[in-house]
């Protein structure tokens, strides 16, 4: 059985700015990336401002970021003169692709007609590698600050490990992400980083949190996207071949709960993605499966996360990410699952999730860079990181 929403609701216009590193978006302010981003939505809608009716948020504030989007705020700048719907999903990357969805359910539910939904970060003048050493302590801190665990990837490494523990996973299947990423970024005008990227150069990168290494870490960069959704009737009168919801879902089960930043999980979920159980709903909801997926934007914060995803998906068993990793499956171009096509946040920008759904915008409209032939369903991750995490299935019409 289907989701009862699958197909009524579409996104219809995608807007983005330059991507910056970080700190080099200033003087700007992130309400003027705001606004470049979402006139850039409605133009590519061919919509007016004035029609936005709703705003379906995600928040990445509580990961130690500059990313302060007041409705109220945004409506007097840009002359919206009336919200009907206004929600947000908190836990930052991890609801991504859920805010899709609930910009679904308010268009859906006749709450609104044109929801926006928009990502704008200004990297916080802390690094984001430091957010828990300088956090106060509390009964999960007092745990990890003694323990030398001070950032995010400090805490990925012990996921990582324990993958690699379990499953003889080895550093060359995270450098294959790496260096897979980064090849996709080469032509992409829009890619903070370029450069071509060899195994030898990741293997010899240096060692942040073993076994990450600096090239196993995402980007952190400056900028903003926003995205429309809409509903599949009026979208099919708007300047863009629709690009279908057929299924989103978030949440999560307790024993992922607080994610990286909890090492009591039993091995089921320690070494994985916590991504399971919303790509068995969303899977069911879309009346899809793992084979009918043609482009997979997969979040990728780091990549060790991206293999650990890529079996909760489905795409191989579990404890059998590396060797399919390894064996060029997420190639563009060659392999049976192209993955982050524009770069992901390794090579392109992070933007906290946003900029796998404006890609897997442009692979079902068929004007991507790295465009897959044939392209009809693509799937947009969300997290991992403390729930809810999220998955989003598009399609084209």
């Amino acid at each position: 059985m289907t989701w009862e929403h699958a197909d009524k609701t579409a996104i219809v216009g995608v807007g983005a700015t330059e991507y910056y590193y970080r700190g080099q978006s200033e003087p700007r302010t992130i309400y003027d990336l705001i606004g470049e981003a979402v006139l850039k939505a409605c133009d590519d809608a061919g919509i007016s401002v004035r029609e936005i009716d709703g705003f379906a948020y995600y928040s990445g504030a509580s990961a130690g970021y500059t990313d302060k989007m007041d409705t109220a705020d945004i409506m007097e700048m840009l002359g919206i003169p009336e919200v009907r719907f206004t929600a947000a999903l908190t836990s930052g990357g991890g609801g991504s692709a859920g805010s899709i969805g609930l910009a679904s359910a308010a268009i859906v539910a006749g709450s609104a007609r044109y929801v926006v939904t928009i990502m704008a970060l200004q990297q916080a003048k802390q690094r984001l590698g430091t957010v828990f050493a300088a956090a106060a302590p509390d009964p999960i801190n007092s745990f990890l600050q003694p323990s030398g665990l001070v950032g995010p990837g400090h805490l990925m490494s012990v996921l990582a490990r324990r993958h690699m523990h379990l499953y003889g996973t080895r550093r060359e299947a995270f450098g294959e992400i790496a260096v897979s990423t980064r090849a996709n970024a080469v032509n992409r005008p829009t890619a903070i980083r370029r450069e071509p990227l060899t195994m030898e150069q990741y293997l010899e990168a240096p060692m942040i949190a073993d076994p990450l290494c600096r090239l196993d870490f995402c980007l952190e960069t400056d900028g903003a996207v926003a995205v429309i959704t809409t509903s599949t009737e009026r979208a099919r009168d708007l300047r863009h071949k629709p690009v279908l919801v057929r299924a989103a879902a978030h949440g999560g089960r307790r024993e992922w709960g607080r994610a990286f930043a909890w090492m009591g999980m039993p091995d089921e979920y320690f070494a994985s993605a916590g991504n399971r159980p919303i790509a068995d709903r969303l899977y069911a909801d879309a009346g899809l499966g793992p084979a009918d997926i043609d482009v997979a934007l997969i979040y990728d914060h780091f990549t060790p996360m991206v293999l650990m995803q890529l079996e909760d998906y489905g795409f191989c068993a579990r404890g059998e990410g590396g060797p399919f990793v390894e064996s060029g499956a997420i190639r563009y171009g060659s392999g049976s699952i192209p993955v982050n096509t524009h770069g992901g946040q390794l090579s392109e920008a992070y933007i906290i999730g946003m900029t796998h759904i404006r890609e897997a915008v442009e692979q079902l409209r068929g004007v991507a860079v790295n465009q897959v032939d044939g392209a009809e369903v693509a799937l947009v991750t969300g997290g991992p990181a403390s729930l809810p995490v999220s998955g989003l299935i598009l399609r084209s019409e």
